[in-house]
């Protein structure tokens, strides 16, 4: 019975995460970045995102950088990206490595 509901809650994780993974896909390439001022660090561990534009539905928005603590130590951040793809750009969200 355990081994079930643990299938059941796994199989209802991996549908809950893929319905948020859906690609945007958007005709219109993406404006170049806004050239943003960096303000000063808050402490030395913090590190540095950079902004980027975001597609609403109907246009794109410039979300601005800011400065976040990493997951564990020697994390890397991978900044987010419009990639060129079949006729179109696809939103790459940011993640750490």
């Amino acid at each position: 019975m355990l081994r079930k509901g643990l299938l059941v809650a796994a199989m209802a994780g991996m549908l809950s995460a893929g319905a948020f993974a859906a690609e945007v896909f958007v005709r219109v390439g993406p404006p170049h970045p806004v050239a943003e001022r960096v303000t000063v660090r808050p402490g030395p561990e913090y590190v540095w995102t950079p902004g980027y534009h975001r597609w609403d539905g109907r246009a794109y928005v410039w979300t601005p950088g800011a400065w976040v603590m990493p997951p564990h130590r020697h994390a890397h951040w991978v900044a987010h990206r419009w990639e060129h793809r079949r006729g179109g750009w696809v939103f790459v969200e940011g993640h750490w490595r």
